[in-house]
């Protein structure tokens, strides 16, 4: 977080008489960085004020500025759930799959925290539903890992060209996490939708065999029904 009493700690509260007097007397605080490369506009999209936000594009505050992680404002509103701001700064242009450093992306952020609504409207702007990490994760893995049930069914019904088969590289697939993790309700709905159940991971470890007894023998009658 930003230092306290900063004009960048304002901007993170949503002060917004006190950055505009700022802004008044000094234009250039616009674009001035912090310690982290940060903007007015990082922060305000972390704080969730969509009027400061407003503002700040208004006055013309550059979009997809980069922090010192290559995390833009678009990210960072994505990850805190502020749909206002991921709406202002989508309609503004931002890049819908700008990726950091550890290449994670807004629509990845969004599907790990299950904000549904900032997922439609990513989709929506034409984010990839299968970028992937650095570790090769895809937000359907995130989603998956979670626990996020509607954020699962969304990835899958939102589009066709969703491969619910990635693997990461560890060579885990979505159903492998989600067996891990005992999402049982998570697991059914891929394995209902193509999710491989025999597929092996790097240690050659089936998504099956990560079940417990209960949530093997369900994932065995859906597969039987299918089939």
């Amino acid at each position: 977080m930003a230092r306290a009493n900063t004009i960048f700690e304002s901007a993170h509260k949503g002060d917004f008489d006190l950055i505009t007097s700022k802004l008044k007397e000094d234009p250039s605080l616009l674009t001035k960085q912090d310690e982290n490369s940060r903007l007015l506009l990082h922060w305000c999209s972390v704080g969730g004020n969509v009027k400061l936000a407003t503002h700040l594009v208004e006055l013309g505050s550059p979009i997809d500025p980069t922090d010192d992680t290559d995390t833009t404002p678009l990210i960072l509103a994505s990850s805190a759930g502020h749909v206002e701001i991921v709406v202002l700064l989508l309609e503004k242009g931002a890049n819908v799959n700008h990726q950091s450093c550890e290449g994670h992306s807004a629509l990845q952020y969004a599907a790990s925290k299950g904000w549904l609504e900032i997922c439609n409207k990513l989709i929506e702007h034409k984010a990839n539903v299968n970028i992937s990490d650095k570790r090769g994760a895809t937000p359907l893995h995130r989603a998956a890992s979670k626990g996020h049930l509607e954020i699962v069914r969304f990835l899958i019904e939102s589009t066709n060209k969703l491969n619910v088969n990635a693997r990461d590289v560890y060579g885990s697939t979505p159903l492998h996490l989600a067996c891990e993790e005992d999402r049982q309700d998570v697991a059914k709905l891929l394995v209902q939708n193509g999710g491989d159940l025999e597929t092996k991971n790097r240690d050659g470890v089936t998504p099956l065999e990560l079940c417990t007894m209960h949530l093997k023998k369900a994932l065995e009658i859906i597969k039987s029904k299918i089939q």
